[in-house]
């Protein structure tokens, strides 16, 4: 996978908008083409549903669709930067302050051990497939490969809308972490509108401002943003640094008991909370394209950031629970207020900067990652394959980039947090569990070469694994008491995982794997599962209404596009039969 075929440079302008460049397949060609394209549906949409891409076509074919090569400028130390920069963001100063308090006490550390533990189990999926298919796409190109292009969609769909609104989250938490520090007041530097709907009502030029100036920086180049968000990141983590010895040298341990004042239901309902703190790794392996060794690169990049942060975030919410008893942590400043009681008041200026430089780098390298992802999409025909477009100049998908920084600034100038973080949703968990079912998939199914026998077994103990864990996971939820329903759907997992380490692999990784398999992934389906369970019954609304939208934006456009894509064979019989129809209709 180090050396790709190089592309072929069209001698194309890089601006220009055009249909053509927009819908250049022929299910688009005319009105009559749609119609025909339309009345077939169904099959089209039975074809689409059960098809997978391949290795090959993610690599080399769709790469075509760019006209022009992303440049290969990353080493394995602008990974780990770039991963600390976007997962180590406002999170761990705002988050553990709440959670000590009120659910977990200073076993606060604990719980993120739990979810750091969570999530480098879905960092090893996405680092064999990294390794193996280095693409920008990230895991709508993984998930497409093994589960299939509709699933694919649905998946990236979600996960793109809420990186989007993520991001606009990020720029309004800019907003207000920086008012709070010149007035006190989070709203200080927002327009109300009073005839606006409340919710909607404040406009935040300062949130747009911000956003737009991080992906002017990230189309300009990926190089110079990496080098900018490292350097800024070494400065951050000199911060992080000082506050963990601080808080050592100043902690008492007898703040520490009790250790389990909330029980272990505590430290489970904060381990789903502070998992947030951990998200943001997924846009960094959206980068594979751009790095220079992949199969060094990538696992020294993601699995070395992501160990790194979860022993620096365990390490910070131990000093936190140190210096102060967990009745007495505020809940929105902890840090800045732990400092005050100290006789530090300097010192909350240092966190403040610390989490506006960090909300600061994650809008950075969400922009990176977003807009490599829509890339990918755009390369696929899903949505149109002018924004796959890459700049000759730049090596950066300006069209992407724009078409993610726009959606974001118009979320952020209107949108208030209450109402954007009531959006935010699973997504970003449920790709996690997809990835996991993706990784057994391609470990143990083959097309043509897997007996039937063989994959009906693997789907029996996959069903059994995923049916276990959402089992385990609604006795949590619903407060059952006893052991016995938790004893049950633990035996059915290990006896479902280990069917499933009994069945031959049919693909051995090429370069690098993950360990243990089926041990590690089906544990990953398990957590993710178990963390989908804790979130609002908001967020499951959220996540099937917006993918009922999408669903219809497939029917009607992605699903054609795709098809045409898949059978070239057939364009032109469509092409000629939406001309019949156009003159008959004349």
């Amino acid at each position: 996978m180090e050396s790709l075929p190089k592309i072929q440079q069209p001698h194309k302008r890089y601006w220009r908008f055009s249909k053509q460049d927009f819908f250049p397949e022929p299910s688009f060609h005319n009105f009559g083409s749609y119609k025909n394209a339309l009345s077939q549906t169904p099959n089209r949409l039975k074809n689409r549903l059960f098809s997978r891409s391949s290795d090959t076509s993610e690599l080399i074919e769709l790469k075509k669709e760019s006209e022009n090569e992303m440049k290969l400028c990353l080493t394995w130390w602008d990974l780990i930067w770039l991963g600390f920069g976007s997962v180590v963001g406002s999170g761990i100063f705002s988050i553990t302050g709440q959670e000590t308090r009120n659910d977990a006490g200073p076993a606060i550390v604990l719980s993120y051990a739990i979810s750091g533990l969570s999530a480098l189990l879905s960092v090893f999926c996405y680092t064999e497939f990294s390794v193996d298919i280095p693409v920008a796409g990230g895991s709508f190109s993984f998930l497409r490969i093994e589960l299939g292009d509709f699933v694919a969609f649905i998946a990236a769909a979600n996960i793109l809308l809420e990186a989007m609104v993520g991001a606009a989250g990020l720029g309004r938490s800019w907003s207000s972490y920086f008012a709070s520090i010149i007035n006190n007041n989070p709203d200080f530097l927002r327009i109300k509108i009073d005839s606006f709907v409340e919710g909607f009502n404040l406009l935040d030029p300062i949130a747009v401002v911000v956003l737009a100036l991080a992906n002017v920086v990230a189309i300009t180049g990926t190089k110079m943003t990496s080098t900018l968000n490292w350097i800024s990141s070494i400065i951050s983590a000199g911060v992080i640094v000082f506050i963990i010895i601080v808080g050592f040298v100043n902690g008492k341990t007898s703040n520490l008991v009790p250790f389990f004042p909330f029980g272990a239901g505590g430290v489970f309902r904060a381990a789903a909370v502070v998992y947030w703190s951990y998200t943001g790794f997924d846009m960094v392996a959206n980068m594979a394209e751009e790095t220079k060794r992949p199969s060094r690169d990538i696992p020294l990049g993601l699995l070395g950031s992501m160990s790194i942060i979860t022993v620096v975030y365990c390490l910070m919410a131990l000093a936190l629970a140190m210096m102060v008893k967990y009745t007495q942590v505020d809940v929105n400043a902890a840090y800045s207020v732990a400092f005050e009681g100290i006789g530090m008041n300097w010192a909350k200026y240092l966190v403040g900067i610390c989490a506006l430089k960090g909300m600061t780098t994650s809008m950075l390298v969400g922009s990176l990652g977003q807009s490599r992802y829509t890339t990918q999409i755009a390369r696929a025909h899903m949505i149109p394959p002018w924004f796959a477009l890459v700049h000759p100049k730049t090596g950066t998908p300006i069209y992407a980039t724009l078409l993610t920084t726009i959606t974001s600034c118009i979320l952020a100038l209107f949108t208030s947090l209450d109402v954007l973080s009531s959006v935010f949703s699973f997504s970003t968990l449920s790709i996690f569990m997809l990835m996991a079912v993706a990784l057994l998939v391609r470990r143990y199914y083959v097309t043509d070469v897997t007996l039937k026998q063989d994959l009906g077994k693997f789907l029996v103990c996959l069903f059994i694994v995923i049916g276990s864990s959402v089992g385990a996971t609604v006795l949590w939820s619903t407060n059952v008491k006893g052991w016995v329903g938790y004893a049950v759907t633990g035996v059915l997992w290990l006896l479902g995982t280990s069917g499933m380490a009994l069945l031959p692999k049919q693909r051995i990784p090429k370069v690098w794997g993950v360990p243990l398999v089926p041990w590690v992934p089906s544990l990953s389906i398990g957590m993710n599962i178990f963390l989908i369970g804790s979130l609002g019954k908001e967020a499951f609304y959220r996540f099937f209404i917006c993918s009922a939208v999408m669903l219809i934006y497939y029917v009607l456009v992605g699903v054609h596009a795709t098809y045409d894509i898949a059978h070239p064979d057939k364009q032109k019989s469509l092409i000629d039969e939406g001309k019949d129809s156009s003159d008959q209709v004349s």
